[in-house]
């Protein structure tokens, strides 16, 4: 049963600032997350973090909570073909299990040039 949806969307421009922000980076970013090539074209790094962005934000919304979280808790990896996986850990995860019990979450993300956008669904399990 779907319990929960969020989606936003981010402008690429927003991420220009932080990608030479160090500081900013690892406030909002976890180390997997960042972990994306340093040698990509500033545009491509800034879609890649707005997208993240804005999943953190989705979350937050189909969470139904807003960002009462560390950014940091909920971050994002690709799996062996690509596939963009959500990983929730601390006070989201807590909050995640309180409202909901044990679920699932799937997120999907897209970008181009100046918009980036994630959407996220979270799944109650009953297994």
């Amino acid at each position: 049963m779907i319990c929960g949806i969020g989606c936003d969307i981010v402008d690429v421009s927003r991420l220009k600032k932080w990608v030479n922000d160090e500081k900013m980076l690892r406030y909002i970013f976890s180390e997997s997350e960042m972990l994306f090539s340093k040698t990509a074209k500033e545009q491509k790094l800034c879609e890649h973090y707005a997208a993240r962005f804005a999943a953190k934000e989705a979350f937050a919304k189909a969470v139904g909570t807003g960002l009462v979280f560390s950014t940091k808790c909920v971050y994002i990896t690709n799996d062996e073909r690509g596939k963009p996986v959500m990983h929730i850990e601390g006070k989201a995860k807590e909050i995640l299990e309180n409202t909901f019990g044990k679920c699932a979450v799937h997120v999907s993300l897209s970008h181009e040039k100046m918009s980036a956008l994630a959407f996220v669904v979270i799944e109650h399990r009953e297994d």
